[in-house]
């Protein structure tokens, strides 16, 4: 696993710091670990979901099914 900070993902991403914390709050994104008040995701886990939320975005879906779908696609994945 190959963790990153928020500041290097929303850097090396293009993404802003909001964005991150409203998909994080949504369940779209899991935290990994906290160290302080530092947060770190799953960097390749993290990258494939804004690829998948971009892909849905893209084919016209509203946020709210995105947030359903994805995270009913989180639930049903194995472990």
């Amino acid at each position: 696993m190959n963790l990153i900070s928020s500041k290097e993902l929303t850097e090396k991403h293009a993404i802003s710091y909001q964005t991150l914390n409203f998909y994080t709050t949504l369940g779209l994104l899991k935290i990994q670990k906290r160290v302080g008040n530092r947060r770190y995701y799953d960097e390749d886990d993290t990258v494939a979901r804004f690829g998948q939320i971009a892909q849905l975005k893209e084919e016209g879906y509203p946020l709210r099914i995105i947030v359903k779908q994805l995270n009913k696609e989180m639930v049903q994945q194995p472990k």
